[in-house]
């Protein structure tokens, strides 16, 4: 058989491969990737670490990076919700709250009474994490429809502003417009809560999903415990 030889490849050939795009392939850029992760040094054994999704970092991180998903969301959150429970969120909500009847005459037993006590004071409630005010508006639409309570007022709580501005922005809403004077909005880490938060001082203290997001829960609960009344709920 007779071979044929090949010259040199035409200039506008070698042009195109000179110019080509490198290859690009997912499976491979994964792995890449992880390899590269791996390849990062670990944590200092030395320095706390707690969990951020299915991640492990350190501690003194988790405060901005959670902050950081929740700024990303502020504006579309509780339709986030709607999204991802297919509303049964919104059950869950008003089941929480229709069991601890806010605004009720009663106090609940306590240590020292066993058995419930009257009473005539207002609620003050606080909502950590309290966001949106998806639980906050709950609490009073209850405690004013149900408990003909025109006084109880709640103090939704928020590390992240964002939220507290989506929070702010759904209280003019005609819907909640009526609570918006019984309503206040601070910016305060719940491990740390600041001096306007006097000891004993909550008769309700609510957290719902947001315990999750502490850093050190163990702090945030000895702060619940400094700030309610004796006999407080937590809840």
């Amino acid at each position: 058989m007779s071979q044929r030889l090949l010259g040199p490849a035409p200039r506008s050939f070698q042009k195109a491969l000179a110019t080509r795009q490198p290859y690009r392939c997912l499976s491979c850029s994964l792995r890449l990737s992880q390899s590269q992760s791996s390849a990062e040094p670990q944590n200092d054994s030395s320095q706390p670490t707690t969990h951020f999704g299915f991640q492990e970092i350190p501690s003194s991180s988790k405060s901005s990076r959670v902050s950081s998903v929740f700024s990303s969301v502020a504006s579309s959150y509780d339709k986030m919700n709607d999204l991802m429970s297919l509303g049964i969120h919104r059950l869950w909500k008003d089941h929480f709250v229709r069991s601890l009847n806010p605004g009720s005459k009663t106090l609940p037993p306590s240590p020292s009474h066993q058995t419930q006590e009257s009473r005539t004071e207002p609620w003050t409630m606080l909502d950590i994490a309290g966001g949106t005010g998806d639980i906050a508006f709950r609490l009073l639409s209850h405690a004013t429809l149900i408990n003909n309570d025109h006084s109880s007022r709640v103090i939704v709580s928020d590390i992240n502003p964002a939220m507290l501005s989506a929070g702010r922005a759904r209280s003019q809403q005609p819907e909640y417009e009526p609570y918006t004077p019984r309503l206040s909005w601070l910016e305060a880490n719940a491990e740390s809560l600041p001096p306007s938060i006097a000891d004993n001082s909550i008769d309700l203290y609510t957290v719902a999903f947001g315990i999750r997001n502490f850093t050190s829960p163990s702090r945030a609960l000895r702060e619940a415990y400094r700030v309610l009344k004796p006999g407080g709920v937590f809840a």
